[in-house]
């Protein structure tokens, strides 16, 4: 599992190192690890050190002097190395002297020969080390950086940011500004959750993290890999029947929306439950899709006992609506509402006292549970700002949301956080959420806990949408079609399956 700190955790972790190490110690160790990767990035790109051209880009504080230090060790190896100084008199002492000492060229751009000078020096760079601002720094790039970082965009040199992108907020991935897009990005010690968040995590490029050393306290984010997500997916026994192993209730479709519910009982028969009941309209249809589900056309009441129930996609309004939602949550047992069901949800601006509740709302639709709680939101800033959405609604409906869109969030009603690695622009297709929720619901049933559920449930959603796709338009039926073979990639047992294995392997070093 990859964790990710904030600002304030890593600095009190890393102040209890460097009180028991002598001064500089820590910040060695940062450049150390920033420029080897740097190495072996210029390696791969032009076959050798010697020789490539690295522009620092180097602000104020301690950022700063991790790039400079790390530019000198890279002047050592015979690269030319230029800094640019954007903050002059107030850039790092002894990282410049070190640089100045190994060879390298330092520029100011305080005046106009300076600016011009710095940005011909980007121009004819193969690596550009962002050092401009540290993990502490607000707000978007400082206008006398903008131009700087344009030129790095645009010269074709490949981009390293230290420790965060500058314009990024470590804490949040909120991005007010502009900010700089790496190609790569080096986090000391820990992620940042900003790194691992869109939009910020859009601008971090391959994230590489280097050890520094630092005892981390518990995170506050985390994302699944391959192990863990294996760990808790649901297993029978030599004991086991369907019903010990679960049954989920799907309560979804209507006149209207047949397909939704087709859907969300097919990515439900490959969610770990041992049997699917449906209780809806669309009784007929999914009966001819998957003959192997109980079915009845009455609702929640009338189907059978369940283990956790899914209610709202393609339930549309109405009565029937209200009452098909009001039976789900009144059957005590864990119950997960999607699409329908949260707009319902919405207009009482509450939901039911007791744990188990998951909530998988898209962007507009967090804007409508918020607004019933009282809280007013656009689409944009909610996706601006998903992590503070994400943990707002959860503790407003007092449950665990699963907020989906680029990065999935999904916040827990105990303030646990858990970001997907797993998800693809291809995912943006009708139907998929409906997949989503079968996939989460049957793994409530299953016995998971409602964060687990709903990020086993994204992870593996992702990672089918990757097989079936293989980079190529995926509709939802395909991506349901597709969870078998992703369940086996992550338990290790479908290596021979194309696409299987590609994501969360490599994950840890991606985003």
């Amino acid at each position: 599992m990859r964790y990710a700190h904030t600002v304030e955790q890593v600095r009190a972790a890393e102040g209890a190192l460097m009180a028991r190490l002598p001064e500089g110690t820590l910040m060695q160790r940062a450049a150390a690890g920033l420029a080897a990767t740097c190495a072996t990035l210029l390696s791969d790109l032009r076959s050798k050190v010697y020789g490539s051209r690295v522009v620092v880009l180097a602000g104020s504080g301690d950022n700063g002097g991790d790039a400079l230090f790390a530019g000198a060790r890279l002047a050592a190896r015979g690269a030319r190395v230029s800094a640019v100084l954007l903050a002059p008199s107030r850039v790092h002492g002894p990282g410049l002297a070190a640089l100045r000492a190994a060879g390298g060229r330092v520029v100011t751009v305080d005046q106009a020969e300076g600016r011009k000078q710095g940005l011909a020096e980007i121009g004819r760079a193969d690596l550009v080390l962002d050092g401009i601002v540290g993990i502490g720094g607000r707000g978007g790039l400082r206008a006398e950086a903008v131009p700087f970082v344009r030129a790095a965009q645009r010269s074709g040199a490949l981009v390293v940011a230290v420790d965060l992108p500058s314009g990024v907020d470590a804490d949040t991935g909120e991005v007010a500004g502009e900010a700089v897009r790496a190609a790569v990005t080096v986090t000391f010690g820990t992620h940042k959750p900003g790194l691992l968040v869109d939009p910020g995590a859009q601008y971090a490029g391959v994230v590489r993290l280097v050890e520094i050393g630092i005892e981390t306290p518990a995170p506050a984010l985390a994302a699944l890999q391959h192990a863990d997500v294996a760990a808790l997916l649901p297993r029978p026994s030599a004991e086991s029947d369907k019903y010990r192993r679960g049954v989920v209730g799907i309560a979804a479709g209507s006149a209207r929306y047949p397909g939704a519910a087709v859907l969300a009982v097919g990515a439900a028969l490959h969610g770990g439950a041992g049997a699917v009941r449906y209780a809806g309209p669309a009784a007929r249809e999914v009966v001819r899709a998957h003959p192997e589900v109980l079915v009845t056309e009455g609702g929640p009441k009338a189907a059978g006992r369940v283990q956790a129930w899914v209610v709202g996609p393609g339930l549309s309004d109405g009565a029937d609506a209200e009452r098909t939602l009001d039976e789900a949550l009144s059957a005590g047992v864990p119950v997960l509402v999607d699409a329908d069901g949260l707009r319902l949800l919405s207009r009482r601006g509450a939901a039911p006292a007791g744990a188990g509740l998951l909530l998988t709302p898209h962007a507009g639709e967090a804007v409508a549970l918020l607004a019933g709680a009282g809280v007013q939101a656009t689409r944009e800033q909610v996706e601006a700002a998903r992590l503070t959405y994400a943990r707002r609604l959860a503790a407003l409906y007092d449950c665990t949301v699963l907020l989906k869109g680029s990065t999935t969030v999904v916040a827990g009603q105990d303030g646990q956080v858990r970001v997907n690695p797993t998800g693809t622009p291809w995912l943006a297709t009708a139907g998929s959420g409906d997949v989503l929720s079968g996939l989460a619901g049957s793994l409530l049933a299953a016995g998971l806990a409602p964060v687990d559920a709903g990020s086993v449930a994204a992870y593996l959603h992702g990672l089918a949408a990757r097989i079936a796709g293989e980079q190529a338009p995926v509709t939802a039926s395909e991506v349901a079609a597709a969870l078998p073979a992703a369940w086996r990639g992550v338990t290790g047992a479908g290596r021979g399956v194309t696409g299987a294995g590609k994501t969360a392997d490599s994950a840890p070093d991606t985003r």
